[in-house]
């Protein structure tokens, strides 16, 4: 479960806050979970703090105004959860690339897009824009910005970093909480040593 209390419905009182309640869970429960199969406990516990709530939809009001093809901002935040290993935010926005018609083997290609030939030239380097901006800290080469610049203007570049970024600490932030589909054991546990192995030294083994 999140490790962060979830506001139930009935002590909900800002109006933005019960209004994407309302809207995106249905019959307003904080336990019913969201037409695209998620928990929904996103919504509950960010409504803790009705400042962080309206900061946050504000971010994804972005969308509306927003000049860049919606086919390349959704194959940046795919990546980012995947690469930020974010079971939620991966799996929302596989579901937001098939709503645009994007085919599914492009979709399952995000994962290994560097081996993957269905991406064209500007696809290929939002992916690596992409990798630089989450899994390299924004290192980002001359040559993969250069890639990006061929094709986007300066104010769409900006752009995309914004919304990269946003769902980046967005992933960041519903590991750390457990929110949604990240509320999982960390899959990286000690695996036991066999019944009677006791303390054995294999470095002394291996090293004969």
């Amino acid at each position: 479960m999140p490790r962060l209390r979830r506001v139930p419905r009935a002590e909900m009182t800002d109006p933005v806050v019960t209004f994407f309640n309302d809207r995106l869970v249905p019959d307003g429960s904080a336990d019913d979970g969201t037409a695209t199969g998620s928990p929904g406990d996103w919504w509950s516990v960010f409504a803790l703090d009705p400042k962080i709530f309206r900061h946050c939809v504000k971010g994804f009001q972005l969308y509306r105004e927003s000049s860049i093809d919606p086919v390349l901002r959704e194959l940046g935040q795919v990546r980012a959860g995947w690469a930020r290993q974010s079971q939620f935010v991966y799996s929302q926005h596989c579901k937001q690339l098939r709503a645009l018609g994007v085919a599914e083997e492009k979709v399952r290609a995000v994962a290994h897009w560097p081996v993957s030939t269905v991406f064209g030239e500007l696809e290929r380097a939002v992916l690596a824009y992409t990798d630089a901006l989450v899994l390299d800290g924004g290192r980002v080469p001359d040559e993969v910005f250069a890639a990006l610049a061929a094709h986007l203007p300066d104010e769409q570049i900006l752009e995309l970093t914004y919304i990269i970024c946003m769902y980046e600490m967005h992933a960041t932030m519903a590991r750390a909480l457990r929110l949604e589909f990240d509320d999982r054991p960390d899959p990286i546990v000690e695996v036991p040593a066999p019944e009677g192995y006791g303390t054995r030294d294999i470095a002394d083994e291996l090293a004969g």
